[in-house]
């Protein structure tokens, strides 16, 4: 009965003892590197690197034998550093069949101590694409926008003008032809009393 309780216990021991990144992330033909850290205690253990999603079957590409020796078996190596508490997996020249689950482990009695990691390898056509677009907010705007938004600035310009000088300008001539209109009118009305005094 208290079994899984115990089991559960021990799974937990073993993901907070050793930690990795959930999943990294390299091109084709380039390469990856993770680094898995694990509690002091554990240093002179042997660390390995395995693929395969399911933890009971997945195989071992390569170990370290309890020392700070870099190995390497074909296009992976690994090294332990006992001063950071980490070890450092890199796979070189990645191909699309790479991307899987792998796992950082740590060979001890009993059952080892591990934790997933997912490598995803993107190709060429994914990179180019992915750095094109992300290359497109400082991409310059075409010759065609610009003289979009040159010509409505000129409107905006024009309607400006239009409303704070022309129209003024245009009230104060109009006011300025009534108001000579008007001082023109003003001696003709004496003139027309002098003869009406004159008839009378």
């Amino acid at each position: 009965m208290w079994l899984p309780p115990a089991l559960l216990l021990l799974g937990l021991s073993g993901c907070l003892s050793i930690q990795g990144p959930e999943f990294v992330r390299g091109p084709e033909q380039g390469l990856v590197t993770v680094q898995c850290r694990y509690n002091q205690g554990w240093e002179t253990y042997s660390k390995w690197w395995c693929r395969g999603a399911k933890w009971n079957l997945c195989k071992v590409l390569v170990q370290t034998r309890g020392s700070q020796q870099e190995e390497k078996s074909g296009r992976v190596s690994i090294r332990d550093s006992w001063r950071d508490l980490s070890f450092t997996v890199t796979m070189e020249g990645l191909r699309p069949d790479d991307t899987d689950t792998y796992w950082c482990g740590i060979r001890k009695v009993g059952t080892d101590l591990g934790t997933q990691v997912k490598v995803i390898v993107e190709s060429v056509g994914t990179a180019s694409s992915s750095a094109s677009s992300s290359s497109k907010p400082f991409a310059r705007p075409p010759a065609n926008s610009n003289m979009g938004e040159s010509s409505d600035s000129s409107k905006r310009t024009h309607y400006v003008l239009l409303a704070f000088v022309k129209v003024p300008i245009l009230l104060i001539l109009v006011g300025a032809i009534l108001w000579l209109k008007g001082s023109q009118r003003v001696p003709e009305e004496p003139q027309e009393t002098d003869l009406h005094q004159l008839v009378l």
